[in-house]
């Protein structure tokens, strides 16, 4: 849903270079190195799960994630990044300007503009018009307007997705909400379901569309005919909404 991931196939049994040559990795490492762009910054991650080297492209961050297999060398991780070095370049050009948390910045709620206001008199953080005005001291004004977000969000979507639930005589064993990279909302085998704090900052139609993918989950737990006949029953913006999330969606991970 983010971006498209590059890979290189790695051989199943031996590791690219000479076991002598392999550079051990922290399972997080982070560098800045210089790229036809510019400089970037690359995270990399060293994963037993993973089967092959892979990148992506961090939004959040406005960087590259580099995987690399348990017995990868890191040098197949940084030939996959030269071999697309100007794609990747690209890419991160590409990424919306990032907007922090402060006194006077424009974020979306609801996909409406809000001017952030500190308002050292007031408790907590509100909505007042067209602005989000938070109290208290503003060393915490971030952590607040985050809380804020949280809350508002968990409101509204645990909401939408009772609601849709409850037409199809299905039921959640419990909804959260979770600052995640790569998907909008999850259902768990549980029946748990999970979504993006960060949809709050999305279109009321939007957060529609995603409650009802994941409602529709409770029902078929793939992504079957059968699964998308019930979207499209419990929501009428699953393709304005999809297209939406493609074009704007990573910007959302840009804010905060």
């Amino acid at each position: 849903m983010w971006d498209r991931l590059r890979e290189a196939v790695l051989p199943a049994a031996k590791p690219a270079v000479p076991q002598g040559a392999l550079k051990r990795v922290a399972p997080v490492e982070l560098e800045v190195l210089p790229l036809p762009g510019g400089p970037a910054r690359i995270e990399w991650r060293r994963s037993a799960r993973a089967r092959r080297v892979s990148l992506r492209i961090d939004p959040k961050g406005g960087g590259v994630v580099i995987t690399l297999p348990q017995r990868a060398a890191r040098q197949v991780g940084m030939a996959l990044l030269m071999d697309n070095a100007a794609w990747v370049s690209e890419r991160l050009a590409a990424l919306p300007r990032a907007i922090a948390f402060a006194d006077g910045a424009v974020v979306p709620l609801h996909g409406v503009p809000h001017r952030i206001c500190h308002v050292p008199g007031q408790g907590g953080a509100r909505v007042v018009g067209g602005e989000i005005h938070v109290g208290g001291d503003a060393a915490f004004l971030a952590r607040r307007v985050t809380d804020f977000m949280r809350a508002a969000a968990l409101d509204r979507l645990a909401k939408l997705a009772l609601d849709k639930a409850e037409t199809v005589g299905v039921r959640p064993k419990r909804v959260t909400v979770k600052d995640t990279r790569s998907r909008w909302g999850s259902c768990a085998s549980d029946r748990s379901l999970a979504f993006s704090w960060r949809l709050i900052l999305a279109p009321a139609y939007v957060q529609d569309y995603v409650a009802a993918h994941e409602v529709a989950h409770l029902r078929h737990m793939n992504h079957g005919p059968a699964f998308w006949a019930l979207v499209d029953e419990l929501t009428p913006h699953m393709a304005a909404a999809m297209a939406w999330l493609r074009d704007e969606g990573p910007g959302l991970l840009r804010v905060g």
